[in-house]
């Protein structure tokens, strides 16, 4: 059996490690992903050196029962396992395991450094293709392609989408091999749209840079993401009163039981880290109006108080927002264009009918995950988009999948031998981008991968044993 994971970055690794550590001989596992961040991702391989993790050390381990592995590899001291480590140095603790699974792992081990482009059902298996021209066949397929490339900002005019002044990604390349962010002038007026960690991490580059320009910074609500503490809070145990809501599928009963208990806690961030173990089942439990609810009502509040930012990010953050060097706003950016010496934007901010002209030199967009696979430019998930082999989730949160990640086509039907893993399952999981979560995922999905298949008698048999009990 042949076992294809496409995409090498947090969650193609973490599987390729998982399934090469467990697999027998006679499996053969390929991973396959851009050669840029092989091993590591977008999120650990293109990141810099000021670019923090978001959780603890102690807690970034990628296995699901040594959770503290990523603190031993590096033989930190207690003290330092409560620190947010640079991103780079969390990638090489991903590669570093990568190979050495690969080097004991009794199945076959390949490692593609290309691009898949394509993948067609040929009989009862896959054919993938690769951007350089070559294929080849193969028995399963996981798609683990992360996050998707960021979509076009809407309201941007044509000249200004191929103009340096327009930053449609922070970290993409330009002819020089650096990152955009590189060619920003030191004194640039900046706008970016996007108010969460990539906002977060592209304001932190500019500083680092020298630029002391200002810079703006605009989302719907304009909120920044909160802080964890310097010093971890005491874990919690969720009271009757939530368990019953988190059993209810209604979001307004959750948040009025949250809300009631939020007063007396010791502090909020272990009431949100309380829900996470619950988050899963929750979601599954939810009907698509309630998702929807939450989707335009309480998300963006969400996501500041879920995903936090290090200590010390969120104090350097805050103090150019006291120097008036970062401002945050909230409102729509309803149009971006080249001027003659500027970029010229149309903003209308949160709850104000008329809209206000304004200049900048630099448009970054910083809009965080995007997971929407109807109108993305993604090559391999367009493709089987158009094909039909994959079908979307109705609030653009990914694709649709069975509970062991086996996609479904147009139809609804699955797709055997074709899964995913990692936030496309936000549809179906809701909470699936971080490492808790993924870790778990990915060793449910290597059990399943491996598990022995029924035999050819058992097949046969089933039919007519329910045939006789019908």
């Amino acid at each position: 059996m042949r076992i294809t994971i496409i995409g090498a970055g947090f969650s193609g690794s973490v599987l390729a490690t998982e399934l090469a550590r467990n697999a027998p001989p006679g499996v053969d596992l390929c991973l396959v992903g851009l050669a840029d961040g092989y091993g590591r991702g977008v999120a650990y391989g293109e990141a810099r050196p000021e670019h923090l993790l978001n959780v603890r050390a102690r807690d970034m381990g990628a296995t699901q029962d040594q959770p503290a592995e990523f603190a031993r590899w590096l033989n930190l001291t207690r003290r330092a396992e409560e620190s947010f480590l640079p991103r780079l140095v969390y990638g090489e603790y991903l590669y570093s395991r990568l190979q050495s699974a690969a080097q004991v792992s009794l199945a076959g081990f390949n490692q593609v450094q290309q691009e898949a482009v394509a993948v067609d059902r040929e009989g009862g298996a896959f054919r993938v293709m690769l951007a350089d021209g070559s294929d080849f066949l193969t028995d399963r397929v996981v798609l683990a392609v992360g996050t998707l490339p960021p979509q076009r900002l809407q309201g941007v005019g044509p000249r200004l989408l191929v103009d340096p002044a327009y930053v449609a990604w922070p970290w993409q390349r330009n002819l020089r091999g650096a990152d955009a962010l590189a060619d920003v002038p030191d004194d640039a007026r900046v706008l970016i749209v996007g108010t969460g960690l990539t906002m977060a991490d592209t304001v932190v580059t500019l500083r680092r840079r020298g630029h002391h320009g200002p810079i703006t910074a605009l989302s719907r609500h304009g909120l920044l993401p909160h802080p964890h503490l310097a010093e971890p809070g005491l874990p919690i145990a969720l009271p009757p009163a939530v368990l019953h809501a988190l059993n209810g599928a209604d979001v307004r009963a959750l948040l009025r039981a949250l809300r009631s208990l939020a007063p007396v806690v010791p502090d909020w961030r272990s009431l949100v880290d309380a829900l996470r173990p619950s988050l899963q089942g929750y979601w599954k439990t939810l009907p698509d109006e309630q998702r929807g609810r939450f989707l335009r009502h309480l998300r963006s509040y969400w996501e500041v108080v879920r995903h936090r930012l290090a200590p010390s990010l969120h104090e350097e953050l805050e103090q150019l927002r006291g120097e008036g060097r970062l401002r945050l706003r909230a409102g729509r950016l309803l149009r971006a264009r080249r001027g003659e010496a500027a970029v010229e934007v149309l903003i209308r901010e949160r709850g104000q009918a008329h809209a206000s002209a304004e200049r900048y030199d630099v448009l970054v967009r910083a809009t965080g995950l995007d997971t929407d696979i109807e109108r993305t430019s993604h090559p391999l998930v367009s493709q089987l988009r158009d094909a039909g082999t994959v079908s979307a989730d109705p609030h653009g949160l990914g694709l649709r999948a069975t509970p062991q990640f086996e996609v479904l086509d147009r139809h609804g039907a699955p797709v055997r031998g074709l899964y995913c893993l990692g936030p496309l399952l936000r549809g179906q999981l809701w909470e699936i981008t971080a490492v808790p979560e993924l870790r778990v995922a990915a060793r449910h999905l290597a059990e399943h991968l491996l598990a022995p298949a029924p035999s050819r008698v058992v097949r046969e048999m089933a039919p007519r044993v329910a045939s006789r009990v019908g």
